[in-house]
Parts: C-alpha cells; sequence; structure tokens
C-alpha cells in the first residue's frame, strides 16, 4: 500500500510540506514554478484543449496570467476556465502543483462584470482607510468567485511628478498617507487569513515614481536616506502592518542599479533592512528588460540569472528567462541550484498559505452571484462621493431649491468611457482588443483570445454626470446638456451651442475630462506622460468662452491627471476635481453637487500653479519651501495652487484645545484638541497631524504628516482626538544613517491641510538619542471621544 507525501497532509505544518515537495521536484519541475502564461495562450482558436495545456507546461506552472484582464469572459466562464487549468495541472503533472492566477485590481477587480470601484488615488482622496478595506474586501469576494488568488496591487509608489502618467494608480505624495490607505487595501483583500483571501502585490519597488522628466521606466536618482525614509516607507509601513503577500519590482534603475537586477535593492534593503520574507514577481518583461533596456545583460540566460540572483522570484507575465536559458545557466555551473531553490521555497510556501493544494478549484456556477450586488454599487457610490474633492466655492454650491435651469457641458459629463482609469476593466483591455496597435506602441505580446474569449468594450452600467444629475433632481428642474469639445482636439465648433445652452440657464456645470488609458490617444495613464499639466485640447478655452456668459460656473475636474489650473480657477464660482470614478461616478458626484452628502474628499496630491514647479509637495526638506533671495520664482509663488490635504466643505469646523503630553526620546507622545462643527449642517472632517523636527543633523521635513483622522460632526458637535505618537514615527536617518529620534524641540500642529494650520504647539523630547528600525516603526494611532 503507498503513503501520501508529506506535502500533501493539510494538517502538517507548511514549512515542512515545502521541503518534503522541494525535495522531490525535478530542475525542469522547479524552474516550472518560476514561470507564467498568459491564460490567453490556452484558448487562442476560441476553445480550451487540456491536450494545448499539457503540451505547454508539462511540469505544472507557477501562475497563469489574467483570466479576467485578458478576456471577455463573465465571471461563471471565467471560474470554469480556471478550474479547467488546475485540472490539467492537478491531474496530469507528476506532482499536481496547482496554479496562481494573478489579476489586475487597482480601481476594483479587473474583469467583465466587476464592480468599477474610483481609481486608486480617487480611494486616497477619501483619507478613509474604513471604507478603501471595504471596497478591497468586494474585491476579494469577487476575485476569489473565479479563483483569482494574486492581485497586482496596491501601487505604492510616492508620487510626487504630475507629468509621470501613473500618479492615477497611485496614493498620491506622502509616505504615511499612501502606507495607511495601502494597509487598508492589503487587509481588506486578504483578510486575516490567506486561505480564505487573495494575496496582494506592493508595486514597484522601488522609487519608480520619481523618475528622470517624469518618464515611465526612466533612470531614478535618489539618495540612500531619502530612498529610505520617503520611497520605501509606504512598502515598509504596508509590510509591518500586514505581511503583505508579494512584491513586485519597479521597471526603472535606481542609481544605476535596475531594479529587477539588484541585489542591494530587492536583497539588501527589503528583505535585510525591511525584512520581506515572501515571493518577488517581475514587473511583465522587467527580466527581458536587464538584456534589452538596460543593457547590463547580454543574454536571456545572463538576464535570468542576474534577476534571481538579485531575488526576484517569479518572471511575469510569461516565461522568456526562466526556462531554457536559466536552466543552461545552472547546468553550466554558473548559478547554484541553492539560488533556485530559495525562489521555489517562496513560491510554493505561498501556495500553501493560499490553500490551494486542498481547495483548488471554486464553484462555477455560483461565481457570478458576488458580482454587481445592489451593496456593492452603493459602496462605489459612497467611495465617488468621499472621493470628491470642494477645491473652491463661493457660495455657488450645493445647489439650492431655487435653481430651476441647469446647463451641464463639457465633454466629461456623458462619456462613460472618461469615467475609467487605465486600469479599469474595459479601458485596461484596450490592450488586448487593440492587440496590433498595442504590440506596435508597447512591444508586450498578448496572445489574442478568440471566440467566446475575446475581449471587447464591455461595460457595467455605468452612470454618467449628466445622467447622475438627471436621476438627482427628477422633473423639479429643467437639464440641458452641451457637448461643447472633445478631450482633444482642436474643434470649437461646439462652443456657440455650449454658450447659448449656459445663458438659457441659472447655473452651468461644465465636466471638462482626460482620457485615462494605455493606448494612445489618451492624456493620462501608464507609458503616457506629459509636459503641459493644462487641461488638454481646447477645454480651458471652452471655460472661458462659458464665463463670458455671465452664468454662474461649477466646473468638474473628471481626470487621473494632476492639470495645472491657474487659468481657470478666477472664472469659475466652484471648482472640484474628481479622479477616475468607475460605474457609480455620476451618481456619486450628483450626491455631492445637491448637498445630499457633504464633500469630505482631500487632496493626497499638491496641486502645482505650473508646470514648472515641478516637484512641489508638502513633505519637502528644511528650505525646499522657497527659492533664496527672494523666497518666489520671478514668475510665480513658490507655493502650490491648493495644497496637500486640501479640501473644503459645505459647513464650517473648528479646533481648539490642544494639549501635548510627552517626555523623552523613548515615550509615546499624546496630543490631545476638540473639534467642533460651528456650521449648520453635519459633515465630515479630516483632521491631520504635522510635526516638524526644529535643530536636527541632517535637514528633515518642514511639514511631516504623523496621523491624520477622519470624523464625522452634526452641527453644534464637539469630539475630542487623541493622537499617540511614537518617537520612533519621528526617526530618520541620520549622517552615519543610523535610524534615529534624537532629543530637542519638535512642534506639533493640527490642521485641515499641509497649510491650513489651526493648532500649533512647540515641546521639548528629553533623553539620550534614541535607535529604531525602520521595520519595527510604530504607526500614529487615534482615539476619538
Amino acid at each position: 500500500m503507498g503513503t501520501t507525501s508529506l506535502y500533501r497532509d493539510p494538517q502538517a505544518p507548511v514549512e515542512q510540506r515545502v521541503e518534503d515537495l522541494l525535495n522531490q521536484m525535478t530542475l525542469d519541475e522547479k524552474l516550472a514554478q518560476l514561470g507564467c502564461y498568459w491564460s490567453t495562450a490556452f484558448v487562442a482558436t476560441g476553445t480550451f484543449d487540456p491536450r494545448v495545456a499539457i503540451e505547454k507546461m508539462p511540469y505544472g506552472i507557477g501562475q497563469a496570467t489574467r483570466i479576467g484582464a485578458a478576456t471577455g469572459l463573465h465571471p461563471q466562464q471565467s471560474a470554469a476556465l480556471m478550474n479547467a487549468l488546475q485540472k490539467v495541472v492537478l491531474e496530469q503533472t507528476r506532482l499536481g502543483i496547482p496554479i496562481i492566477v494573478h489579476e489586475e485590481a487597482t480601481g476594483g477587480f479587473c474583469h467583465r462584470d466587476a464592480t468599477v470601484f474610483p481609481q486608486g488615488l480617487a480611494l486616497a482622496a477619501t483619507w478613509n482607510p474604513e471604507l478603501v478595506q471595504q471596497v478591497a474586501s468586494v474585491i476579494r469576494s469577487q476575485m476569489l468567485a473565479v479563483g483569482a488568488r494574486h492581485a497586482l496591487a496596491p501601487v505604492l509608489d510616492v508620487a510626487r511628478d504630475p507629468r509621470w502618467g501613473r500618479v492615477e494608480e497611485t496614493y498620491g505624495e506622502d509616505p504615511v498617507l499612501i502606507g495607511t490607505i495601502g494597509t487598508a487595501y492589503v487587509r481588506g483583500l486578504q483578510s486575516d487569513n490567506l486561505a480564505h483571501g487573495v494575496a496582494a502585490t506592493g508595486k514597484h519597488f522601488l522609487g519608480y515614481a520619481m523618475s528622470e522628466g517624469g518618464r515611465n521606466w526612466n533612470p531614478v536618482q535618489l539618495g540612500p536616506r531619502e530612498l529610505r525614509e520617503v520611497y520605501a516607507e509606504p512598502f515598509s509601513a504596508v509590510m509591518r502592518n500586514t505581511g503583505i503577500a508579494t512584491i513586485m519590482n519597479s521597471y526603472a534603475s535606481v542609481d544605476g542599479l535596475p531594479c529587477a537586477g539588484s541585489p542591494a535593492i530587492l536583497t539588501a534593503l527589503l528583505r535585510g533592512e525591511l525584512g520581506f520574507d515572501g515571493p518577488v514577481v517581475a514587473d511583465y518583461a522587467s527580466v527581458e528588460m536587464l538584456m534589452n533596456y538596460h543593457r547590463v545583460a547580454a543574454t536571456p540566460g545572463e538576464a535570468a540569472r542576474l534577476a534571481l540572483l538579485a531575488g526576484l522570484d517569479m518572471e511575469l507575465p510569461t516565461t522568456n528567462c526562466y526556462g531554457d536559458p536559466l536552466k543552461a545557466e545552472v547546468e553550466a555551473g554558473r548559478l547554484a541550484i541553492e539560488v533556485v531553490d530559495t525562489a521555489v521555497r517562496r513560491v510554493l510556501q505561498l501556495k500553501f498559505q493560499l490553500g490551494l493544494f486542498e481547495h483548488p478549484y471554486v464553484d462555477a456556477e455560483a461565481a457570478s452571484s458576488v458580482f454587481q450586488t445592489p451593496e456593492q454599487r452603493t459602496l462605489a457610490r459612497q467611495a465617488v462621493a468621499q472621493s470628491t474633492i470642494l477645491l473652491k466655492n463661493n457660495g455657488l454650491l450645493p445647489l439650492t431649491p431655487a435653481t430651476k435651469r441647469i446647463a451641464v457641458i463639457g465633454p466629461g459629463a456623458d462619456d462613460q468611457r472618461l469615467l475609467q482609469g487605465d486600469y479599469h476593466y474595459p479601458a485596461h483591455l484596450e490592450l488586448i482588443y487593440a492587440a496590433p496597435q498595442a504590440t506596435e506602441a508597447t512591444g508586450l505580446t498578448v496572445p489574442e483570445a478568440a471566440g467566446d474569449y475575446a475581449p471587447g468594450p464591455f461595460y457595467t452600467p455605468h452612470v454618467t454626470p449628466l445622467a447622475g444629475l438627471k436621476a438627482a433632481l427628477g422633473d423639479t428642474v429643467e437639464i440641458h446638456y452641451a457637448k461643447g469639445c472633445e478631450v482633444l482636439g482642436d474643434d470649437r465648433s461646439g462652443f456657440e451651442s455650449a454658450v447659448q445652452t449656459a445663458r438659457a440657464a441659472d447655473v452651468a456645470i461644465v465636466v471638462v475630462a482626460g482620457r485615462s488609458g494605455l493606448l494612445r490617444p489618451v492624456t493620462s495613464g501608464e507609458a503616457n506622460d506629459a509636459t503641459d499639466l493644462d487641461l488638454p485640447g481646447v477645454q480651458q478655452e471652452l471655460i472661458s468662452a462659458l464665463a463670458a456668459s455671465k452664468t454662474p460656473l461649477v466646473v468638474v475636474v473628471l481626470s487621473g491627471r494632476i492639470h495645472t489650473l491657474s487659468s481657470i480657477v478666477d472664472q469659475v464660482g466652484a471648482l472640484l476635481q474628481l479622479y477616475p470614478a468607475g460605474e457609480e461616478g455620476g451618481n456619486g458626484l450628483a450626491d455631492v453637487l445637491t448637498g445630499k452628502v457633504n464633500p469630505s474628499g482631500r487632496l493626497p496630491v499638491s496641486m502645482p500653479r505650473s508646470v514648472g514647479q515641478i516637484p512641489v509637495y508638502a513633505g519637502h526638506r528644511a528650505g525646499g519651501d522657497r527659492a533664496m533671495f527672494f523666497d518666489d520664482y520671478i514668475d510665480s509663488p513658490t507655493t502650490p495652487l491648493f495644497p496637500f490635504g486640501h479640501g473644503l466643505s459645505y459647513t464650517t469646523f473648528a479646533y481648539s484645545d490642544l494639549q501635548i503630553r510627552s517626555r523623552d526620546t523613548t515615550t509615546p507622545i499624546e496630543i490631545t484638541a476638540k473639534v467642533s462643527n460651528v456650521g449648520e449642517v453635519s459633515g465630515d472632517e479630516v483632521i491631520q497631524l504635522y510635526a516638524c523636527d526644529k535643530v536636527a543633523s541632517v535637514a528633515r521635513p518642514d511639514r511631516l504628516l504623523l496621523g491624520f483622522a477622519r470624523i464625522s460632526l452634526e452641527p453644534g458637535q464637539t469630539r475630542q482626538l487623541t493622537f499617540t505618537v511614537h518617537p520612533s514615527r519621528l526617526a530618520f536617518y541620520d549622517p552615519s544613517m543610523r535610524f534615529v529620534t534624537e532629543p530637542g524641540d519638535f512642534s506639533f500642529s493640527l490642521g485641515a491641510s499641509a497649510t491650513d494650520i489651526r493648532l500649533t504647539e512647540t515641546i521639548t523630547l528629553t533623553g539620550a538619542v534614541s535607535e529604531y528600525i525602520q521595520r519595527e516603526i510604530v504607526a500614529t494611532t487615534v482615539t476619538i471621544g
């Protein structure tokens, strides 16, 4: 009677199961676990053939790339395809190691019929970790239903250059905000137990968003202190708070070191200093890029060897270097088998943690039941409303019952495609169903799915701003629409009709827009970087023409780009920022415009006055807020047009009673204050806590965000907040690169934005210089009474 291998025993410790399985694997079987296939490679003929599948993966495979984000399958059919792939490897390979299917999930699960939530930057604009965790929980439930167990999200890049096209995917410019929102997202996605969750991926390690010229993939020039304190900190925070399952490398080089092939970045820093112990997965084709882009390798085998030695465990989206080229490196003695074993060990451990050996299949018949539920759409609408940022208001909003005629104007007013970010479904799938153009533009060859598998522009029901306003106001208000112009181009033929429509109205709501995506023509998105941050096309001229009509203007900027709005801000009565909002965009916006929801979104980035200011952000080091000798440019202030954390409300909040209890560099600091709603309507306030180290051994930021709290207050209500700040939160890398908190004077400030500071007090921390470890920073906590 045969015995069952230990690795098949669900009661055995994961570590023992991994070692038992690893010891039984041949070199071919090991290398297969480090590789990947596009899911569409199995259905290129329009049908799934198990014989084709086993020919492609006779030893199994580590991952399958994107069923949802590469096909047009509904959830039930998507789950069936996943089951079919699993059946092949489980029943027709020697060891029966299950596959991980990975997907995109930046603004919702990138899958047909999945809830299209606001894009990443919009989620950050809510400053609401609890809401973000709920969003990620929905993403988890939908991914689990179709058997996708690995999400290539969240984006933890610190975005301080708005020329870069991927800012919309990020959580903004500040490492504490990014770390807090990222923590919430990962908790919602992974849950408390990966066996019931989806593995999250922190990307892109490291410094990716601060590339030269704001150009995608371009080199990054950062010193070791800035690299750690700013750009590594969101990753460190999410690692220590959540045990995030995987990390993805950046495409860029940092000080000449390509991240995909750098032991200093992926091993010494990521694993050694920050303590990460899970798999590192390759951003698509980044192993090959060591050869054909960075030119640090001459052959695919050399590229594979450099990447694996650096600590990059899995090649995505398809196996080009980690197959036969890597095998040749091992057999020639240029790469020790122990290096391969280390990577395989990490991959197998993740598969065991996900419970795939016990539960490789899903119930395909039930998959659709967790897609497009009323509760999910309600959550999406709530997320849109909370992410909407009121930048300026002269009393024009909320719309009053006296408003009887409304003009709705602009290219973004009634176009569902413009509600999409570059990683939303179906905008992202333009990369697939426009495959010839995509291959020519990106060089990324995606096997095209045919027949019933073929992708297309399949939208969930999307609510545009025009539709949302009509639904909100019903027959009580006359609403007339004029497009005015397109997002791009110089056609002004629609101006006259738009101006006439505005003149006949009590107020004009003008929705100007960008177009996010991967394939041009677009205005924002991956590889779509810009030197001009003004509104695209002739939209600024449209606003000027409408302003001349003398009808009060409410301008909504619906765009993933951070635009320079100096030329229009004085022409409008109210100005709002709405990042790519997804399927409930129009309803969520209408809730804010009509006053059903009091606006509470806050900027996760600073908005520059002009592109020449870049970079401009709140956390600049000492002296970074001015230009010597005269403090400003010859043609502009150095301050942003709208600061980080800014956002207005329909009510007014007052701050009072600041008290700080502190002792030394080892004892937590308690900062207490009261916040009151002194206006006439209920609303949410986002209270932001900043600090400044008055004298330090290196130049420290003038404004260091330590934490924040979002609270709801009824008119006349007061609530007390207590922030507890551990001294490790104040630590930095000193001249000797020790991570320390120094004694001395610190100012602590509470405010409604980085520049709207309401309360400040300076205290002295006594004691010795205290040395901490970055991976053990204690997050600021808030108690609300």
